[in-house]
């Protein structure tokens, strides 16, 4: 049986540039699909996807609108040459089709890679589109109107020392007032 192909498409809540952004970033990949990816976002950088489970190199790049990579996951075949991932981000309204051709792929392997394209790719990138800010930010930290004692481990963090340190700080202007009312 000749090397198979899958030729598929999903729509993303997202820009075309911001789509080739995020697939080039290795942390923000590593955040749309729930595994941890590097990327060298250049021609001819390599990069890897699902914990090195998906490896391969950059091969072509047309900024917000194409990504041309070889792509080979740890089930190849040792003697298997890598195959041929083109993904294409095509402007919709209110989105981005991306367009996805992998081809080369070897023998009977293309059925799972279809599963697994929407299971750990498409779905995942659809539900981080949906959220995700214009631009990966860490949440504000907010302050809580709960006051509770901190006590054991807690006390040794960051946050238990501030609220000591509060603690304390307060007992200290308390007998300052105490003394001068004296």
């Amino acid at each position: 049986m000749p090397d198979q192909l899958l030729n598929m498409s999903v729509f993303l809540k997202a820009s075309p540039a911001r789509v080739y952004a995020a697939w080039l970033d290795g942390r923000e990949h590593g955040r749309m699909t729930g595994a941890p990816a590097k990327v060298v976002a250049r021609r001819g950088g390599r990069f890897s996807a699902w914990d090195g489970y998906i490896t391969g190199r950059t091969l072509e790049l047309e900024p917000g609108r194409r990504i041309v990579q070889s792509w080979r996951s740890e089930e190849f075949p040792s003697d298997a040459a890598d195959s041929r991932l083109e993904v294409v981000l095509e402007a919709e309204e209110d989105g981005t089709r991306l367009v996805l051709n992998h081809t080369e792929i070897p023998d009977d392997q293309g059925l799972r890679y279809r599963d697994g394209w929407v299971e750990f790719y498409f779905e995942p990138m659809q539900k981080y589109f949906e959220k995700a800010p214009a631009r990966p930010r860490a949440a504000p930290k907010r302050k809580s109107s709960v006051k509770a004692p901190v006590t054991g481990r807690a006390a040794k963090t960051g946050a238990g020392r501030v609220a000591a340190k509060t603690s304390a700080a307060k007992k200290k202007r308390g007998a300052k007032a105490g003394r001068s009312r004296a």
